[in-house]
């Protein structure tokens, strides 16, 4: 009897888990987003205000609360948290969502933010990824979510081969060779580049298309796609490769960032051109890189001068000494609050392990939201897209 029940109680589970989520995705969508901008926010803050980072940004402006994908070189393994900085400045983090590796959403507490934020967590494997894209893009459509998605076409990044490697140093010359990258990676970029026909590059990897075209295709077929941001990465000093590096406190002294804004009535029509178009980006970008680090390691050749910000520095120092102050306040209070309280304890290590269930179970709160929003708004179109 408890066998033939237990598949109906896993059903009850999950549609109760769903409802429960839905009602604080819509009660509380305002407060939800708020504390996933204030986690980038606070990362932003320790960047700069505390640990000296300094960013330059070249090229176009973006337009504030516009809706695009943006593409970038996959320099290190934490490009997209230094992206925050630029956004901060120039955009809204609340919009931002960003394709990452799937492993990402385990980590306590940061990866738990980014499930709230509804982040896009992928295999790298198209066959694997390709219906999770599918079902996220025709989401957020639906709702009518403008987002600046962050995709890197690459695939992965230029990191070290060596993970006991510490930060690169960058230029041209006998005490400061290119940047190093990882052996299986470049090596798999230069066999797609021999097989292809195609010029093997020293500072980037060749892109894998398919994912940027279908990403730019249903975001135009759901009317959700204003313009397609494509911007460049550069340490014109010292490189962090990965976390360790961050929490070792190697941090990179300046960050530059290169945009090119391109809106989406330019853009090629067709999958084969839109493919093409996204080679020719990286056949500059491979120019532009090889000019920086040769050169005077900035932008600054391209005859763009830095774009000028859309909020004024008064009011970014106000959002970071505020956010500073806000986590500061609350980890202290919430530790003595658990020393003090065992309820406050208890209910810690409950949330704790909901969102570890949770995400063994369901596979994580972005699955059970876009699930829970399949059943109660009967929206079959989100599978017959997919069957077209």
């Amino acid at each position: 009897m408890c066998t033939e029940l237990e598949p109906l109680r896993q059903a009850l589970g999950f549609i109760a888990l769903s409802a429960v989520t839905l009602l604080l995705r819509s009660a509380w969508h305002p407060e939800v987003q708020m504390s996933s901008v204030n986690t980038m926010e606070s990362h932003h803050a320790l960047l700069e205000t505390m640990f000296g980072v300094k960013v330059v940004i070249t090229g176009d402006a973006f337009v504030p609360g516009e809706r695009s994908v943006i593409i970038m070189n996959h320099r290190t393994r934490v490009d997209w948290m230094f992206l925050w900085n630029c956004l901060m400045r120039y955009s809204y983090l609340r919009l931002e969502k960003i394709c990452l590796k799937s492993s990402l959403k385990s980590v306590p507490g940061f990866g738990w933010a980014m499930q709230v934020a509804a982040f896009i967590f992928i295999h790298r494997k198209w066959k694997d990824d390709k219906s999770h894209f599918e079902d996220m893009i025709d989401y957020f459509c639906d709702i009518h979510e403008p987002l600046q998605l962050l995709i890197f076409p690459e695939g992965t990044d230029l990191t070290a081969l060596k993970s006991n490697q510490g930060s690169l140093p960058c230029g041209k010359s006998k005490d400061h060779p290119p940047p190093s990258r990882s052996k299986s990676n470049k090596t798999r970029s230069n066999d797609f580049a021999e097989k292809n026909g195609l010029q093997k590059y020293e500072y980037v990897l060749h892109p894998r298309t398919t994912g940027f075209t279908f990403v730019v295709d249903r975001l135009r077929e759901g009317n959700n796609l204003d313009a397609v941001h494509d911007i460049t990465v550069a340490y014109p000093y010292n490189i962090p490769q990965t976390e360790k590096h961050l929490l070792l406190g190697d941090f990179p002294k300046e960050i530059h960032f290169h945009v090119h804004r391109y809106p989406v009535n330019t853009l090629p029509t067709s999958k084969e051109d839109l493919q093409l178009w996204c080679h020719k980006r990286w056949e500059e970008k491979e120019e532009r890189l090889r000019s920086f680090y040769q050169g005077e390691k900035s932008f600054h050749f391209t005859g763009q001068s830095t774009v000028p910000p859309c909020k004024s520095e008064l009011r970014v120092l106000v959002v970071k000494l505020l956010s500073i102050l806000y986590w500061t306040l609350f980890c202290s209070a919430m530790c003595l609050l658990i020393y003090w309280y065992s309820l406050v304890w208890w209910y810690f290590l409950i949330s704790i392990v909901l969102f570890v269930l949770q995400e063994r179970i369901f596979g994580g709160l972005e699955i059970i939201e876009l699930a829970c929003y399949r059943f109660f708004h009967k929206h079959p179109h989100l599978n017959s897209k997919k069957n077209k």
